[in-house]
């Protein structure tokens, strides 16, 4: 009965017609007794769905725990309401009286142009300037433009990666809301629990005033001077005529804005997937959007092998993360795979510290840097120090990593690449993208490929293989209940491998936040990093193996060490799976 109630009081203030009539056949089945009916209202009025530092994410329906206009409505205000509480604390009072400016993006999945139309209109009652998108775009575009026009906040309505059934809400800060190394960068505490109080005081979504006209139609000058500025860091490219390159935007926005960098940039033998260029809201070619997924890549790959590519080249639906499919004769025999985020990452991380070890202190002080999260590989930092660059830890998320001094190239582990600071301070998959093609055209026209380059690093660093491992928990106490239970009797070993320290990042480390982590360093140099999900009842661990290399190891040698590798990382998951079962 409290549900149902909850339920009529929220019909009440829904201004969408759909959610409404969705949240009616709920209610009719409900009172008729039908169970699945009574879950889903309980479901969707569970709570408010949380705005934390990645803004809002869930699937889309009627009711204070879903994505939904009367939700985005009360975001907006909320929004609004705390940009204008900073800006009014600004000492210059010139600049105080100008009202808050939000640049709005979204991508094309279901209400997303909806969900953006209604952020506009409330900026604009609100006596703010709104500027939105006149399509559907990438993330990086919209991340661009708040630095590039100066805005105070940006929203891009997009879910990422995620289920077609959801959509999502995420918040950048700039302008007189985050000066300085905060400019253009997503939320981060306390600014996120700041806007989430905002949101919680806005009056009832029916009662949030909007305006029907008045904002300003951006986006043709915005998507030139970003290609522009991004295809001048790689033109021109050595061998970019002579790469072969298969792209898939996995049906999201990427393709447009991906296919006109490459050419601009020289690449003309780009194919793309025709059943995945376009956008559609409904995945229809995929179980799951994300290229990291099983089978998400499996008809790019089938391109490249029937037009004899060199490389493939996948964006996620918004287009912030890159992934990467290249031929490697130790693969199974000899066949395409994926590239892992850290071997890409490490891949452009050497790219990167190359051109940048001649500079490694500035006569103005900028120390060029190399960045990556905790739970990412540990060989960047080697490759850092080997061409006399600093190196960065930083919490998970681009939030962080975005943030770091002197940044020059950033990554982590989940396919998310930072090679243009100055550009986008953000994951962006179209500049990384470019800046692959242009590694592997150079490489290519050396005579070698990129899983050359990756055993030239193994040679140099040893080699570093990684993997993610992830244990679904019935609900969040389970989760709790896990994490409590090592914190309380840390393991002295897991498996066979003896732990030498083991490090709880909620006490802070090195500098960094405290964050609900564990890192258990082990006597062999491998790691296990575990830290729970922040949006759904599991773990995540993160494994790392180093293996020894001589620098005089032959191909065949490394062969056989990677092999080694791999037998000793598929061991050490079976090893965690059993450290954490109930």
């Amino acid at each position: 009965m409290r549900v149902i109630e909850q339920a009529n009081q929220w019909l009440e203030a829904d201004p969408d017609p759909t959610t409404q009539q969705q949240l009616r056949e709920l209610l009719e089945q409900a009172q008729q007794g039908r169970q699945s009916a009574v879950d889903q209202l309980k479901e969707a009025f569970a709570g408010p769905l949380a705005f934390g530092t990645a803004g809002l994410r869930g699937p889309l329906g009627p009711g204070p725990a879903r994505m939904n206009r009367a939700v985005v409505i009360r975001a907006a205000a909320g929004l609004m309401a705390y940009l204008q509480s900073v800006i009014a604390a600004d000492p210059a009072a010139s600049e105080a009286a100008k009202p808050p400016k939000v640049v709005i993006g979204y991508d094309a999945r279901h209400r997303s142009a909806d969900f953006a139309r209604d952020t506009a209109a409330v900026v604009m009652a609100a006596g703010g300037r709104a500027l939105l998108w006149e399509r559907d775009c990438p993330t990086p575009l919209l991340a661009f433009a708040v630095r590039h026009l100066k805005a105070d906040a940006g929203v891009m309505v997009t879910a990422s990666h995620n289920p077609a059934a959801d959509n999502g809400y995420k918040v950048y800060l700039g302008g007189r809301a985050a000066p300085g190394p905060a400019d253009g960068v997503q939320i981060v505490p306390p600014a996120d629990w700041e806007i989430a109080q905002q949101i919680a005081q806005a009056p009832l979504a029916k009662d949030v005033p909007r305006a029907a006209r008045g904002w300003e139609v951006i986006g043709a000058d915005q998507e030139r001077e970003y290609l522009r500025r991004a295809v001048e860091s790689v033109a021109p490219v050595a061998g970019a005529g002579g790469l072969r390159i298969v792209h898939t935007a996995l049906h999201g926005v990427g393709a447009r804005i991906a296919l006109e960098a490459f050419a601009q940039a020289g690449f003309s033998d780009v194919h793309t997937v025709p059943a995945q260029r376009d956008p559609d809201p409904d995945f229809p070619t995929v179980a799951f959007p994300n290229p990291e997924e099983p089978g998400a890549i499996d008809l790019a790959v089938a391109l490249a092998e029937r037009i004899g590519a060199d490389l493939v080249v996948a964006h996620d639906p918004d287009a912030d993360r890159c992934a990467a499919a290249v031929y490697d004769p130790r693969w199974r025999g000899g066949t395409w795979r994926m590239l892992t985020g850290d071997e890409l990452g490490s891949l452009l991380g050497e790219d990167f510290a190359k051109r940048w070890s001649s500079f490694p202190l500035a006569p103005d002080g900028f120390r060029p840097t190399l960045a990556s999260s905790v739970v990412s590989s540990r060989l960047l930092a080697r490759i850092a120090r080997q061409h006399l660059l600093r190196y960065s830890r930083t919490l998970t998320g681009f939030k962080w990593i975005a943030r770091t001094s002197g940044l020059v190239f950033g990554y982590e582990e989940a396919i998310g690449y930072c090679v243009r600071p100055d550009l986008v301070r953000d994951k962006d998959g179209i500049t990384a993208a470019l800046a692959l093609g242009r590694l592997a055209a150079k490489t290519k026209l050396g005579g070698r490929s990129l899983i050359d380059l990756l055993d030239d690093l193994a040679r140099k660093h040893g080699l570093h293989l990684t993997r993610q491992v992830a244990l679904r928990f019935g609900d969040g106490t389970g989760l709790a209940d896990a994490m409590k239970r090592l914190r309380r009797a840390a393991p002295k070993q897991i498996g066979t491998w003896p732990v030498s320290r083991t490090t709880d990042l909620l006490a802070g480390w090195e500098g960094l936040a405290a964050t609900d982590a564990l890192v258990f360093s082990l006597a062999d140099s491998s790691r296990v990093v575990i830290r729970p999900s922040g949006t759904e009842p599991k773990v995540k661990c993160y494994l790392e193996v180093i293996i020894p290399v001589p620098a005089t190891a032959s191909f065949t040698d490394l062969t056989a060490l990677r092999a080694q590798g791999n037998a000793r990382l598929e061991s050490l998951a079976q090893a965690v799976r059993a450290l954490l079962a109930p």
